[in-house]
């Protein structure tokens, strides 16, 4: 890119209802962007997790209630049992809701009277990973401020000691799912939907789902078909991330079946991704603007929050229909925050995690779908007829190794070169660089050591040459900062 630099922090002009949100930390830390997650057998031990339980017991009052729950992953159970009983052996009163989806643990918090829940998944990380999940007493994910005093106490390594009379009890509630689905449902033309018999292909992904979904889907009156509808911690079906790659047995059989669409979630169900009768892939993107939209488009206005990773036809539908938009660092906890500081009717993330408040204030694999059929419901549309009318933007996701230590360096250089003929720059999370009518974004990842870069156009071929030549430049700028011993 040539020309002066240009760095406008400001996403958008004034008046134009865009707000940003910021900044993201560089370092890597213990929790990432949505909780701890590693290898198990790696740092993902028996000895870890009782470190951070011990550690989040020490945390929080003698006797204070906290609940455990956990995914399908193989190491799961093991762990949650060894959460639940460090916590009890910390003098807390231990609530175990078990095997549900994020979004489901998430919502009994309140429920059970909470202060805490402690969630083992890894979300859509393949099978090899697990990790913990800290959700505060409103039910969204703990501040940052909490997740440091966490890790501050695991470093410290020091545990509370409570007496024989102190120890506190651990007892079961079976009753998360239900009530879950009983939110769900209550918010929903429950009615109306039924009569539309709608015909849909579940792929659960042998994740949390295996059990709230199917039902979700029969008390609305659905005639459905499941794949990977069994609880397996291996994951023998795909990988857990819904991608394109992975949803390949949706796609295929979406239009083999002749249903109304396909919806996969992924381990945790706290994300939804769509396939069109057609069998073609919905990037997250386009059910993100869509829902954005429909929202404002029923509050005549509202605030929308999404992550600076959002496509740019959020805000363009939101802002036709009388509506802002926050921007905020990537994560649902920056996204869940901001909108419950500031009263969004909607928000969410272009990976298939949308928030919808009037629920609860966290993403929501069941609750996209019900919202789905809801919509679809009163637009009397095919899922293909509602998507139509929104923009086209085409967005490129790119990934690149980068030694930690080096992250500050290669931001700095590549950032300086962005700027260079960007008809605007955005500090916000990483350095995104406008020109045109695209974008172009680069972002240290919160929990692994490499280098996100995303790169969004109206022509695909736009998109893809951004991306790549940021890829080129981060590539070469490590191998040059490297040095020859770092080649070797």
């Amino acid at each position: 890119m040539e020309g002066p630099p240009a760095i406008n922090r400001l996403l958008g002009s004034e008046g134009l209802g865009v707000i940003c949100l910021g900044p993201h930390p560089e370092t890597v830390r213990l929790f990432g962007t949505n909780g701890i997650r590693d290898v198990v057998g790696d740092r993902m031990t028996a000895p870890f997790v009782t470190s951070v339980a011990a550690a989040i017991g020490r945390a929080y009052p003698v006797g204070a209630p906290i609940a455990v729950g956990w995914d399908g992953r193989t190491s799961s159970p093991a762990f949650a049992d060894i959460v639940a009983g460090t916590l009890a052996a910390s003098g807390h009163s231990v609530v175990e809701l078990g095997l549900l989806p994020t979004p489901a643990i998430q919502y009994n918090v309140r429920s059970v009277g909470a202060q805490l829940a402690v969630i083992v998944t890894a979300s859509h990380n393949p099978p090899e990973f697990n990790g913990l999940k800290c959700i505060a007493a409103d039910g969204l994910e703990l501040p940052r401020t909490e997740e440091e005093r966490i890790e501050n106490l695991v470093e410290s390594g020091e545990i509370r000691s409570v007496p024989f009379d102190r120890i506190g009890g651990i007892h079961s509630d079976t009753h998360g799912g239900e009530r879950y689905l009983h939110g769900i449902l209550s918010k929903v033309s429950r009615d109306a939907i039924i009569s539309k018999h709608f015909r849909v292909l579940l792929d659960c992904a042998n994740g949390a789902s295996a059990e709230t979904s199917p039902s979700l889907l029969r008390r609305l009156g659905c005639r459905f078909t499941t794949l990977n509808g069994q609880v397996d911690g291996t994951f023998p079906g795909h990988l857990s991330e819904p991608t394109e790659q992975n949803l390949q047995q949706l796609i295929h059989t979406v239009p083999a079946l002749g249903v109304d669409f396909g919806v996969a979630h992924d381990g945790d169900a706290d994300r939804a991704i769509f396939v069109d009768s057609r069998g073609r892939y919905v990037p997250g993107e386009r059910i993100l603007t869509w829902f954005a939209r429909e929202f404002v488009r029923q509050r005549h206005g509202g605030l929308v929050v999404v992550p600076v990773t959002a496509s740019q036809s959020v805000e363009e539908v939101v802002k036709a229909e009388g509506g802002q938009v926050l921007y905020t660092a990537v994560g649902s906890p920056s996204i869940t925050r901001a909108m419950q500081q500031r009263g969004a009717i909607f928000g969410g993330e272009d990976n298939g995690g949308y928030i919808f408040p009037r629920l609860q204030i966290a993403r929501d694999g069941a609750m996209t779908l019900a919202t789905a059929l809801d919509l679809l419901t009163h637009l009397n549309a095919s899922l293909e007829e509602a998507l139509s009318e929104l923009p086209r933007y085409f967005v490129e996701k790119q990934k690149v190794a980068c030694p930690t230590a080096l992250r500050p360096a290669v931001m700095e250089r590549l950032s300086a070169e962005l700027a260079q003929g960007a008809d605007r720059v955005v500090t916000l999370d990483g350095v995104k660089a406008y020109q045109g009518r695209g974008w172009v974004l680069l972002r240290p990842s919160g929990t692994e050591p490499l280098f996100r870069i995303f790169s969004e156009d109206p022509d695909p071929e736009t998109a893809q040459r951004r991306a790549a030549a940021v890829v080129a430049r981060v590539t070469s700028v490590v191998a040059e900062l490297e040095g020859p011993a770092g080649r070797s």
